[in-house]
């Protein structure tokens, strides 16, 4: 079997010495030719391009369907893509819940349309702000205002307004009702206040 040349000495000097070379197939770039300690023409099967032993990323953390290499061996990714994601928020109580996974930046969250329809001046009070909007409303518009007129009895009244009035505008409590009469005895009886819940007049 025929020597490769792997050392050349011209005239006492080295020229050329491969006989403490390492390189190997395994360790050269896939396609590259180099020669070997013996001489021999050799070429490269590595096909690693970069250092991953120190690489910590995960494939909840890999965007799904990417791939990667970390610490020698391919990971598939698995974080949902959820490209441009966009939310309302209805309730005051119900905050949006941003979902697990990439977003792409260009995705809105906002006040449902519904809601933010009555996000009006009209619908503030006066000197009130919401959100921006500053309201208008005084507070008299559409408000029923009722006043009533009650007689003192010997029982606990509530007065309240009638079905369809906002508030009480006022309350007008009519004097304490005082009779005299002669009774059978020869004297007077005196009654002061009724004997029942007294009726009340309402007026608008």
């Amino acid at each position: 079997m025929a020597l490769n040349n792997n050392k050349v000495i011209y005239g006492g000097k080295v020229l050329i010495d491969l006989t403490t070379d390492t390189v190997t197939p395994e360790a050269l770039a896939e396609g590259i030719t180099a020669h070997d300690k013996s001489g021999a023409t050799i070429t490269g099967t590595n096909t690693k391009d970069a250092d991953t032993s120190d690489a910590n990323a995960t494939a909840a953390e890999l965007l799904e369907g990417k791939t990667a290499y970390v610490r020698g061996s391919k990971v598939t990714g698995t974080m949902p893509n959820n490209g441009a994601v966009a939310g309302e928020i209805a309730d005051k109580d119900t905050p949006y819940t941003v979902p697990l996974g990439y977003h792409d930046g260009s995705g809105a969250v906002g006040i449902a349309a519904a809601e933010k329809s009555k996000l009006v001046p009209d619908n503030i009070r006066q000197g009130i702000t919401i959100l921006g909007v500053e309201g208008t409303m005084s507070g008299t518009e559409d408000v029923k205002a009722q006043s009533k007129t009650a007689t003192p009895t010997t029982e606990q009244q509530v007065i309240t307004p009638d079905e369809g009035y906002n508030y009480l505008s006022q309350v007008t409590v009519e004097a304490i009702p005082y009779t005299e009469s002669e009774n059978s005895a020869g004297g007077l009886t005196v009654t002061i206040g009724g004997t029942g819940k007294a009726a009340m007049r309402a007026r608008k």
